[in-house]
């Protein structure tokens, strides 16, 4: 037996503010999300599963866009004729669109209702599939206690759309315990909600997150796509990865530690670049920058960082054009760059530097600063919700004491550099 576990599509996600980047493939990104389940319905039927399995957010909040409904409906069709039934649960974002009630799905379709679970069973598969959805855009129960006892003698599955035992920069929708899914007895569970790969369990259950199909931003890099899951008669269970994605995100990070000069940077970066791009299953590419150590080149990138990022995007420019097969988007460059500690002579600095590199170090070690601190930029978090794009809160805010400092650190360096008369060290 054999099915196909996916989750979180977030089918037309509206990626807000894609405008502000000069040259962003806007189109190419909106549109990442239908081309990759378009995708998944080819492999689901070129694979010849016998189920599909959608553990939630296969839309994105409400949208009022019967377009999207209709895609989704004529992607089923394809799988009815292909004699492949699809399970599917909704999730937090799902619970939020009004429109998946008012057109109904194809009959070979089956959602789990979202007031107690349901189960259904495929007696040719000897499968059990359980599952209940989302009511509400924010549950904070745990569903998972609610499920029934697996049925004996079948492959048992469990659909929930949960942040698992905890993830970080996923809401607490959902909470579960793995004791509590051990003690349902199922063989695996598809999760959904959490958007990275990973397995809570690898086995005796599986219980497993397959990521979300398709990258949308600098928070969701790498490879995004579905498990295929073959099941042997005494329901022993292997999993395949298969990519799904059809534009790919990632952070090219450059170590400026042992760089003699900017232009030698600019040429480790076009190695890297064409490292990355042999490991991108000929993907276009939207890379970050991110130059990074203590290095004898600070100064230069920091009193000309401008330059530098305009280098750095003509060298990628250079190497994968817009009109290539696979073309590469450098998203920002971002200079984190610093004085080696034996140049570093703001210690011992007299007069303004001096002051405020102390001020600096005094109340990153000021536990009552910090809080106080962190007060202030949570209130200007709210000011500018809706205003920064999703990786750019943890980027702009960070929410750890440890963050915190080295966010502080970092604002010295700037501060410095700019009474010595140098800018601001971040392009975008």
């Amino acid at each position: 037996m054999r099915f196909l576990h996916a989750a979180d599509v977030h089918l037309d996600s509206p990626l807000r503010g894609l405008e502000r980047y000069e040259g962003a493939p806007k189109e190419a990104i909106r549109e990442a999300t239908r081309h990759a389940f378009e995708k998944l319905v080819a492999l689901a039927i070129s694979r010849q599963v016998d189920f599909v399995v959608l553990a939630g957010d296969l839309y994105d909040g409400d949208r009022d866009d019967f377009n999207i409904i209709l895609f989704f409906n004529r992607q089923m069709l394809k799988l009815r004729d292909a004699g492949i039934p699809v399970f599917m649960i909704s999730g937090n974002h799902d619970a939020d669109n009004r429109m998946t009630t008012r057109l109904n799905p194809p009959d070979n379709v089956h959602r789990f209702g979202t007031d107690e679970p349901g189960t259904r069973v495929l007696d040719d598969l000897g499968v059990a599939l359980h599952g209940q959805g989302f009511a509400t855009g924010a549950v904070t129960t745990d569903l998972s206690a609610g499920y029934p006892a697996a049925v004996p003698g079948c492959f048992n599955i469990g659909l929930l759309h949960t942040c698992g035992t905890g993830a970080e920069g996923h809401a607490a929708y959902a909470p579960c315990t793995l004791d509590g899914l051990r003690s349902r007895q199922y063989q695996y569970w598809a999760l959904g909600h959490v958007h990275l790969r990973h397995d809570l369990l690898a086995s005796d259950p599986v219980v497993a997150f397959p990521g979300n199909v398709q990258g949308r931003h600098m928070r969701e890099t790498g490879p995004k796509g579905c498990l295929i899951v073959d099941v042997n008669d005494s329901h022993e269970v292997t999993r395949e990865f298969v990519p799904l994605d059809v534009f790919r995100w990632e952070v090219c990070r450059l170590d400026a530690t042992e760089v003699t000069s900017a232009e030698e940077l600019v040429d480790v970066f076009g190695a890297s670049l064409n490292q990355q791009l042999q490991g991108a299953d000929g993907l276009p590419l939207a890379v970050r920058v991110l130059v990074e150590g203590p290095s004898e080149v600070h100064p230069e990138l920091a009193s000309t960082p401008e330059q530098w990022a305009f280098e750095i995007r003509s060298r990628a420019m250079s190497i994968a054009p817009d009109d290539s097969s696979q073309p590469v988007w450098v998203e920002k460059v971002q200079f984190r760059t610093s004085i080696p500690a034996s140049r570093d002579s703001s210690q011992e600095a007299d007069g303004p530097l001096g002051e405020l590199h102390q001020l600096i170090e005094e109340l990153k070690q000021n536990p009552a600063g910090l809080e106080e601190l962190t007060t202030e930029l949570k209130t200007l978090q709210q000011k500018l919700k809706g205003v920064l794009l999703p990786d750019e809160v943890d980027e702009v805010f960070p929410t750890t004491p440890e963050q915190l400092q080295a966010a502080l650190a970092a604002a010295g360096d700037m501060l410095l550099g700019r009474l010595q008369g140098q800018p601001e060290q971040t392009t975008d």
